[in-house]
């Protein structure tokens, strides 16, 4: 998120889509019917079933599933058409008046300029800024220092961001970014966009004014938030689809204000936390970049990952990035401790260079073609999660072990028990399963980062039960043994194990505590800060990341951590109530990460002059007299940069603004958001038919990944979703939650129903390509028809949460399928995320 739960109380305009927070964020949606309560402002949802978050709605569209990039190009084009934008912002904090490179072409045919189709990937020297200064073209009042400044003709294209950016601050140049925008969605009419989704015209053209209606006619007070959650991410073009609403936002000026910006609701209780700690393969904690064989020393790795600043004219960029020497270094001191050491670039050499993609997908892909021989899962059902689930059930059967740290057995730890397995089979089954008793989220200490970035402490209110054990303990004794083995038995490269950082006053089971202080950091050394002459001793605890160094005499385990345990203590563990600003920024509950800031580039709040655009929701300021950026929130900006050094409130992108087009690749499929079909689909690609689907997603290919058509039959589309009374896949364990819940279900059009003689609580089939599913159907009237390219389509929808372990399923109550044993691996190019909604099914009676 970039601002929180809590501030979504401020908000005029709320758009839901990719989410249905009232049913699978609860506690949070009593925001969204608080700003609908205290300031009247509306909720617009779009979702492929009329959820319980549309039945509280002023405007419900039904989408169909996967073509809501498209939608979001409508409300762009829309926005553009009718001049809906926040002009002041959009020229100065965002870079709609850069020029781009000559030969840059939109995708008309579907693929942008540099396409290679041999390679199936781009080329993307021209996804990039012309360098120079200001054009020639008539400078506005509000840039007059930069009218010394000529506009620069097309060089070789360079390999990374100019310094100097062309610009025209009038955004009439024809390569400017603003009038490539209008260019490339002007092609998303609503008429157009009306046959892709299925939405009917006049309610797209509803949607798209009232959304950007707090932009009529020049409005700047009011303020509009985009939520969403995995009905957006979970797309072969999800990266994208997040990327549509980002803009959208930037147009109408709604990023770092207070009841706006662009919020995900993460769907675990740490699902962030997790994220900040790299809990997937391409960053390190913090979101720093993993080194890759080409890094060849510490010196080029920085040099790789490490941005420049890339500036038009005069303007200013913080680029804070910048410190990412800073960042890294107290990184790997945290890791490797006093092994660490400048002569050794800082044992740089002991991280893995990553060489290839180790995405979830990819993982189970290797392991089914033999290449992965053992699988660590803890609390993680990877047979249920899918996609694909007989086919990872297939690769586990082809592994030499698996370690599962778990509180119930599930669908992977005893993934030999899937129906259809013969008692014969089992017999040829050689892998290895251990078992290990972990601790429930009750049962242990620690804190949970929620969406909103918060680090909350929460304490154990039960021992573990049994022979359980800690995560933090197991893993520990695994680690150390493993240690004691490389002591004894040496191994091929001891070093980054043998010199793990590992000061734990109880090694076999660190406190979480000490921990937290390791992510904090410390100083090794005296650190003085040049700016307020404040210096920490050696051995204390660092107040944030503006005191870490590149020259080893400071540790950090997570740069956006530090500050969160403090000499002054745990400000994670603080539960202060006051709110003065009744903004909702309760600055001193728990701690959000970075600097405990609640919403994120809120220097965006401010007009040029440093002015908040509504004074009744300030969160900072420029305070003249002391020539410092105060507020209610933590100035997300450099505290002493006047608003006349023009410096962008973007700091931590290069340009200092924040990116309508994304430069360089740095998203993978496109500078833009285009619409592309998902891989199973009703229809053609009505702006591109010869270039249906995404180019650069990612197909699994394996005999075991099939997709299908029309064509064959498999003409519903269907879709996954969560329900409030369960928890993925473990609360079907419990009696409570199973008595809420007690089996699996399939969502039916009624129309669709009777269409086939299907009546509620009769068994149904639902079949794709790579498996089948079976539950009971329920008939309703949340999912309608649509109109897709002319055609009558059905929509189904079905819940995640069963398989064939858990109360229901030991009594016979399910036919024990797994909803993912339907969905495809076809995966997101950027952040790998599976497509689990949108795939093509056929239905029957069971």
């Amino acid at each position: 998120m970039t601002n929180g739960w809590v501030d979504i109380k401020n908000t005029d305009m709320m758009l839901i889509m990719g989410g249905n927070p009232a049913e699978n964020h609860p506690c949070g949606f009593k925001w969204a019917i608080e700003a609908k309560r205290n300031r009247n402002a509306k909720m617009i949802v779009v979702d492929p079933r009329f959820t319980r978050t549309a039945a509280v709605s002023d405007l419900f569209l039904q989408i169909r599933a996967g073509s809501d990039i498209a939608l979001l190009g409508a409300f762009i084009n829309y926005t553009l058409q009718n001049d809906r934008v926040n002009h002041e912002y959009l020229v100065n904090y965002t870079n709609a008046s850069f020029i781009i490179k000559e030969g840059f072409k939109l995708p008309e045919d579907g693929l942008y300029s540099g396409w290679d189709g041999e390679k199936h990937t781009y080329d993307k020297s021209t996804w990039n800024y012309e360098s120079g200064g200001l054009t020639k073209t008539e400078t506005p009042a509000s840039h007059p220092e930069a009218a010394a400044h000529g506009y620069a003709a097309a060089g070789a294209p360079p390999p990374a961001l100019p310094e100097k950016v062309a610009y025209d601050p009038t955004l009439q140049h024809p390569r400017c970014v603003y009038q490539l925008l209008k260019q490339q969605y002007s092609r998303y009419t609503a008429e157009i966009v009306e046959r892709i989704t299925g939405i009917p015209k006049d309610q797209i053209i509803k949607a798209a004014d009232l959304f950007t209606s707090i932009r009529k006619d020049g409005a700047t007070k009011q303020v509009g938030t985009v939520i969403y959650a995995v009905g957006w991410t979970q797309h072969s073009s999800g990266t994208q689809t997040i990327r549509g609403a980002c803009m959208l936002q930037l147009l109408l000026g709604n990023v770092g204000r207070a009841g706006g910006g662009v919020n995900a609701l993460r769907g675990h209780s740490n699902i962030q936390g997790a994220t900040d700690m790299a809990g997937i393969f391409d960053i390190l904690p913090g979101y720093l970049k993993v080194p890759t064989p080409k890094d060849t020393d510490f010196k080029s790795y920085l040099a790789r990952i490490t941005p420049k600043p890339a500036k038009p004219g005069e303007w200013e960029s913080f680029n804070y990035w910048s410190n990412t020497p800073r960042f890294a270094v107290s990184f790997l001191k945290a890791m490797y401790g006093n092994a660490a050491t400048k002569d050794n670039d800082f044992a740089f050499h002991y991280l893995p260079k990553v060489d290839r993609n180790y995405s979830w997908t990819e993982i189970w892909n290797d392991m089914f073609d033999g290449k992965v021989q053992g699988l660590f899962a803890f609390g993680m059902n990877g047979v249920a999660i899918g996609p694909n689930s007989e086919k990872n059930i297939s690769a586990l059967k082809k592994a030499d072990f698996l370690v599962v740290c778990e509180i119930y057995p599930d669908e992977t730890s005893e993934f030999w028990r899937a129906p259809g397995i013969t008692p014969e089979e089992m017999k040829q089954i050689n892998t290895t399963v251990y078992r290990l008793p972990g601790a429930g989220f009750a049962e242990k200490d620690g804190t949970f980062v929620n969406s909103a970035r918060w680090l909350q402490w929460k304490y154990a209110a039960v021992p573990p039960p049994g022979d359980c054990k800690l995560d933090q303990e197991i893993l520990a004794r695994i680690f150390l043994k493993i240690r004691d083995l490389y002591k004894q038995e040496g191994g091929k490269f001891p070093d980054p194990i043998l010199n793990a950082s590992w000061n734990y006053t109880n090694p076999y089971n660190p406190s979480l505590a000490e921990v937290a202080k390791e992510l904090n950091g410390k100083a090794i050394a005296d650190v003085t800060d040049p700016a307020t002459q404040t210096t920490i001793k050696a051995g204390q605890q660092l107040p944030g990341f503006a005191f870490l160094r590149d020259d080893g005499s400071t540790l950090c385990g997570n740069w956006l951590f530090s500050g969160s345990w403090t000499e002054a203590g745990a400000m994670m563990q603080r539960r202060g109530t006051e709110d003065p600003s009744g903004l909702g920024i309760y600055p001193n509950w728990a701690w959000s990460w970075p600097a405990n800031r609640r919403v994120l580039y809120n220097r965006a709040s401010c007009d040029l002059n440093g002015k908040p655009w509504d004074p009744t929701r300030a969160q900072v300021w420029w305070n003249e007299s002391t020539k410092k950026w105060v507020g209610n929130d933590v100035p997300d900006f450099k505290p002493d940069s006047a608003p006349s050094d023009h410096m962008g409130p973007f700091i931590m992108n290069p340009e200092g603004v924040g990116r309508i087009f994304v430069p360089l690749g740095m998203v993978a499929d496109g500078p833009f958001p285009e619409h592309y079909e998902v891989f199973e689909s009703p229809t053609e690609n009505l702006l591109h038919p010869q270039q249906n689907h995404n180019p650069v997603a990612i197909q699994i290919r394996s005999s075991a990944d099939k997709l299908g058509t029309v064509a064959e039959g498999y003409n519903i589309v269907c879709t996954t979703y969560r329900l409030t009374e369960m928890y993925h896949y473990w609360t079907k364990n419990n009696p409570m939650n199973v008595q809420l819940m007690p089996e699996p279900f399939v969502e039916i059009p009624a129309e669709l129903a009777d269409e086939m003689k299907i009546s509620g609580g009769e068994k149904v089939k639902v079949t794709s390509a790579r498996s089948f599913y079976i539950a009971k159907a329920m008939v309703t009237r949340r999912i309608k028809p649509m109109l897709i390219n002319g055609k009558k389509t059905y929509q189904i929808g079905i819940p995640i949460h069963w398989g064939y372990r858990g109360i229901a399923e030991d009594e016979g109550r399910t036919a024990k399928t797994l909803a993912n044993q339907l969905s495809p691996a076809v995966i997101d190019p950027n952040a790998f995320t599976p497509e689990f909604k949108g795939f093509l099914v056929k239905l029957e009676k069971a």
